[in-house]
């Protein structure tokens, strides 16, 4: 298995970019497959502290990375993320960086329909991002959408807007608003084409030569499974899928290409914005995980809710998304507890569950089963080997994946790069 994808296993937010720019400095491709610019990979290298929201990890290594077609690309944050990057010293040119000619855009229009509806919504609110993502996936999947290879024909784009115009301006008045302004919208694409077009190509080509030259290729999940248009905790999902399958259908390679799937996992679980959490701590517990994992979202800034592991959306989102391995996060923020509680079912109306009901409702009223075992009074930060781990912390570990029902990969101690512990090479055939 020479190529990697990794993909979140939780809500997202469970350190995937440590491991992503971990990874990346084996590999020849790093690829981001879904998703728009709400996804947010913290990367510590060294001193310096990069904050990504749409390039892939690989570009602060210099690592070639591209945007896969199934990611939807909102130009002008690209734009102002390569400007932030470029001024923190990282090279960023043609030659390691590529983006999907056939990519949806997110306009303008989008970023409009996405605050409307959720100022509307009232308690309904999902919690999105406001960003346009879902309204862009939304028009691709209406076959209205323009995409990179349209701002090359930018006078020939009547009849796409005709369709586009006819969509939003019916939804655009019913919230009382403007039809769409379509001399801007054109203004605004041709002023950020040339840009965009740099970068433009059949990255589905490029990355089979990559593949048949024998290198490796790193695949970069977005969010994580539970957030998963299909597989998670609907409505309050993002709009694409998130598990390790779209990795093909999202780069333009077939699903042989996937290798070793790498599942991201807290010690413990977390949530941005709505929807159900069974384990949620509302209490000096919580507080403390959040404060010990410095948990705030790195796109939105928002508080992050936290509770006790999940073993059970854990082992469903491994299930469903085929994970060989799981990397373990933030085990230090743990240190210093007298207890740890794992929940290992939920209660329902008197029934024991051992996955999570597809019903919101259902969803929402799960009770959490817990076994407790004994925390650890030392520091498990910075370790890099077992012998550096307390014994029960190990223990800890061993019974994750034991639940789960998949193995540890690796362990990570740190925000930094090094602090690391291998159990198995994602790399090795």
């Amino acid at each position: 298995m020479a190529n990697v994808t990794v993909i979140g296993a939780q809500w997202g937010d469970e350190g995937k970019g440590k491991i992503v720019d971990w990874l990346a400095e084996r590999v020849d491709a790093v690829v981001r497959f879904q998703g728009g610019h709400n996804a947010g990979h913290t990367l510590v290298v060294g001193e310096n502290v990069y904050k990504l929201s749409l390039l892939p990890s690989g570009i602060v290594t210099g690592t070639l990375s591209i945007i896969g077609n199934g990611v939807v690309l909102d130009p002008w944050a690209l734009r102002d993320e390569m400007a932030k990057l470029r001024g923190q010293g990282v090279s960023i040119t043609t030659e390691n960086f590529a983006l999907a000619d056939n990519c949806a855009l997110i306009l303008p229009i989008h970023r409009d329909l996405d605050g409307l509806r959720e100022a509307a919504a009232g308690s309904g609110k999902i919690g999105t991002t406001g960003r346009g993502i879902g309204p862009a996936y939304e028009d691709k999947v209406g076959r209205r959408a323009i995409r990179v290879c349209d701002l090359a024909h930018l006078d020939a784009l009547d009849s796409q807007l005709d369709r586009l115009c006819a969509h939003h301006d019916a939804l655009r008045a019913g919230f009382g608003e403007p039809p769409v302004d379509r001399v801007r919208l054109i203004a605004d694409l041709k002023e950020i084409a040339p840009f965009v077009l740099e970068y433009a190509q059949p990255v589905w080509k490029r990355l089979n030569k990559v593949r048949k030259a024998g290198a490796r290729i790193l695949f970069e999940g977005a969010q994580g499974v539970l957030l998963d248009v299909d597989h998670g905790t609907y409505p309050f999902v993002t709009s694409s899928n998130t598990v390790s399958g779209t990795a093909a259908a999202g780069s333009g390679l077939g699903p042989s290409a996937a290798g070793f799937v790498l599942g991201i996992v807290k010690a413990y679980t977390t949530r941005v914005g709505s929807g159900p959490f069974p384990t949620e701590l509302e209490d000096e517990t919580g507080q403390r995980l959040g404060e010990r994992g410095h948990e705030f979202g790195t796109v939105t800034g928002r508080k992050r809710r936290c509770g006790w592991f999940d073993a059970v959306i854990v082992r469903q989102s491994c299930a469903v998304s085929g994970v060989t391995g799981i990397a373990l996060t933030k085990l230090d923020v743990l240190d210093g507890f007298e207890t740890i509680k794992i929940c290992t079912g939920y209660r329902l109306n008197g029934k024991v569950y051992d996955y999570l009901p597809a019903h919101a409702a259902d969803q929402a009223s799960v009770e959490p089963i817990y076994e407790e075992m004994p925390g650890w009074q030392e520091t498990t930060a910075g370790a890099r080997s077992w012998a550096d781990l307390p014994a029960q912390a190990i223990k800890y570990i061993s019974r994750v994946q034991e639940l789960i029902e998949t193995p540890v990969a690796l362990v990570s101690t740190s925000p930094e790069r090094e602090d690391t512990i291998l159990v198995r090479d994602p790399f090795a055939d």
